[in-house]
């Protein structure tokens, strides 16, 4: 299990990950220390563990904030599929319709034909 070090307002810390994870560790871990500087920036010092519990909640508030816009276009997307299946049997009334449509009106110029060689 390899070690990586990261580094976490000003602090460097090891953790152990699986292999091949330490670039997505790295990355995770400047996510964190990008969060932690910004609540640095807006409310001072106020302490390591105070510092990384507020960045840790205002990730997680952006992390809930993505999953409720997730579920609203999954939503969204289930309320189109509903519309498309409504307009699809729509248009396959209206595709009957016009052959039926189509159909009386062979037969009404059929029917005048015969007349015609009739006379």
């Amino acid at each position: 299990m390899p070690l990586v070090n990261v580094m976490v307002n000003g602090r460097a810390y090891t953790i152990a990950c699986d292999d091949g994870e330490e670039d997505h560790l790295r990355e995770l871990a400047a996510t964190v220390d990008a969060k932690a500087r910004e609540v640095l920036s807006s409310v001072g010092q106020v302490g390591d563990t105070r510092l990384l519990l507020m960045a840790a909640l205002l990730m997680a508030d952006e992390h809930h904030s993505a999953l409720s816009r997730l579920d609203a276009s999954a939503q969204a997307a289930g309320d189109i599929d509903s519309v498309r299946s409504g307009l699809e049997s729509r248009i396959l009334a209206a595709e009957s319709s016009a052959a039926d449509a189509l159909e009386q009106a062979a037969a009404r110029v059929e029917a005048i034909a015969a007349r015609l060689v009739d006379a």
